[in-house]
């Protein structure tokens, strides 16, 4: 969220509130504190004698940077031009096979990568399916940004991945530390915090009675 807000600033000079700066650091740090301190000693076991911190909070950094980038230059395509969902994932999707096969051409890995699919025909189907998927979920995606904009997109995406690792904890049976206990308190509970003072600072005034009786609104004061 605050690589969004960021970025949303210097793109589409946006300017936030105190209270929704102060939300999206409660849930960066409780996003923080879930992945660094987990249940297990070990996470993964093929990063045995490879672990680098800064290399590894550089590539954080960069994915967080051009993730954001990437939903707000969105959001302001969409409110800039009038543009249509398809169009936007027609034009994003044909630049990315470009680069994507441009990739391949360049690193020589292209006929490998058809050998494979040749060799392993099975995997066909497989990529078809996750290739729908992905295509279904862009839609999902770009509505979301169209219609909330970029920060709602970035909440509903920082809530989905925490949901995840906590139901792949407990569908595999990998404990939970207290402190991922805390870390998931925080971020639902500033998420859910920010839409209930939303909700009640939206709430249409009260009627006040008058002598006969008959309901009649607040006069706001001018």
């Amino acid at each position: 969220m605050i690589p969004v807000m960021i970025w949303g600033t210097f793109i589409m000079q946006k300017t936030y509130k105190g209270f929704d700066y102060l939300v999206a650091f409660l849930v960066t740090l409780g996003c923080s504190i879930f992945i660094l301190f987990p249940a297990g000693t070990d996470v993964s076991p093929y990063s045995k004698g490879r672990e680098s911190t800064v290399w590894g909070i550089s590539l954080m950094v960069g994915y967080l940077g051009f993730d954001g980038f990437t939903s707000t230059f969105q959001d302001k395509l969409f409110k800039g031009y009038d543009m249509e969902i398809h169009n936007q994932i027609f034009y994003t999707t044909s630049c990315s096979c470009i680069l994507s096969l441009t990739g391949l051409l360049l690193q020589g890995h292209l006929l490998s990568a058809i050998d494979f699919v040749y060799r392993h025909s099975d995997c066909f189907l497989d990529i078809v399916l996750l290739s729908t998927v992905a295509t279904v979920s862009q839609f999902f995606i770009s509505y979301t940004i169209r219609t909330f904009g970029a920060l709602t997109f970035a909440a509903v995406m920082t809530t989905r991945q925490l949901v995840s690792i906590m139901l792949s904890c407990v569908w595999f049976g990998h404990p939970l530390s207290w402190e991922q206990w805390i870390g998931a308190v925080i971020v639902f509970g500033s998420l859910y915090s920010k839409n209930f003072l939303k909700k009640a600072s939206t709430n249409p005034p009260p009627l006040q009675p008058m002598q006969d009786g008959a309901p009649s609104p607040v006069k706001g004061i001018p």
